[in-house]
């Protein structure tokens, strides 16, 4: 066995990827199309961050970046990093985790759990220097005993995708779909995914959905990073600079979907189909939910559920908290969940 294939056959890794799929009935009836969750909450680490995670440390150690004994690094809001920790404490590495405060408190339980050391910033914008990502740099450069993973512009994090995510979608799916639905935090799935699908039949659309305060809608549209700097809960997807992932997106369509609406049909789906998720997982869903729509009937929509909502806990799912930020948690009815998505 070579090393690759001995590194991801240790323990727990064996089992990351390979996820199945979910049809979202609820949604496809409202819209007349099929709509589907890859269902990557069920990776062991519980995100689908658990893939370049894996496919980053075991490039790494094969290229001789990463030796036993040194530590990994990382900047995160907070997924890929629960990912480096479970692959780090499956190998026998340290992991080192960046957070910028304020992120759910879930995240924080679950690295301590795979032993991270979790050192937070102070959440500023990416021009100032206590940024978590420059933090993280800092710190993963300043000793010989220490990787810096860097995500945002490692490419195995968007061949990752390229190399597994993507394929598995098209095989299992049979090629058979109009749009695949992927939001970008550090674009390595956006990437991997849209370049893997493009290639194989260029007329799919690929459709990139941002959280308000993001830039990237803004960026796809004008080449210019533009954001309002307006609140979101939502954690690990949008951003306001470029990164190296983004260069092998290809997107057809981008648009932003405000905390309410997020939060609109979250409510909705929980109490239609028992189906909560994470933050990112509903931003995809609400983006395929308004891809579906605007597309019209008979189409198949493919998006992905990056979490579980046992991490959305103390946000999205917490009557206290949607009260404070002035978000509307009451359950609609089908018609009015369909109109708010119809006019946007």
């Amino acid at each position: 066995m070579d090393l690759k294939k001995k590194l991801k056959s240790t323990g727990l890794l064996q089992v990351i990827g390979n996820t199945p799929f979910l049809k979202v009935q609820s949604l496809s009836s409202l819209t007349g199309s099929d709509i589907f969750m890859k269902c990557e909450n069920l990776n062991p680490g519980g995100t689908i961050k658990d893939r370049p995670a894996l496919h980053m440390v075991v490039e790494a150690i094969v290229r001789g970046d990463l030796r036993p004994g040194m530590k990994i690094v990382e900047g995160t809001a907070g997924n890929t990093g629960i990912g480096l920790a479970m692959v780090g404490q499956a190998l026998g590495y340290k992991v080192i985790v960046v957070m910028p405060k304020g992120m759910a408190p879930e995240k924080h339980k679950v690295l301590q759990l795979y032993g991270a050391e979790v050192i937070e910033t102070d959440a500023v914008p990416f021009t100032d220097e206590r940024h978590f990502f420059k933090v993280g740099r800092k710190i993963g450069q300043s000793s010989p005993d220490y990787w810096w993973a860097n995500q945002f512009d490692n490419p195995d994090n968007y061949l990752s995708h390229y190399l597994f995510t993507a394929p598995e979608i098209y095989e299992d799916m049979k090629g058979d779909m109009d749009a695949v639905v992927v939001a970008a935090g550090s674009g390595g799935t956006a990437a991997g995914v849209s370049k893997f699908i493009k290639e194989k039949n260029s007329s799919i659309k690929i459709i990139v959905p941002d959280p308000m305060g993001s830039g990237i809608s803004n960026y796809f549209k004008t080449g210019e990073f533009k954001s309002d700097n307006s609140y979101t809960m939502t954690e690990g997807v949008g951003i306001t600079r470029f990164q190296d992932n983004f260069k092998h997106i290809h997107q057809d369509d981008c648009y932003t979907i405000d905390d309410q609406k997020l939060t609109t049909l979250a409510m909705y789906l929980r109490e239609k189909e028992g189906l909560v998720m994470g933050m990112s997982s509903m931003l995809n869903l609400a983006g395929a939910f308004k891809t579906a729509i605007k597309m019209g009937p008979g189409k198949r929509i493919i998006t992905f559920m990056c979490d579980g909502g046992e991490r959305a806990i103390s946000k999205m799912y917490n009557p206290d908290f949607l009260k404070e930020k002035k978000i509307d948690g009451s359950l609609l009815t089908e018609k009015e969940v369909l109109e708010i998505y119809k006019n946007f």
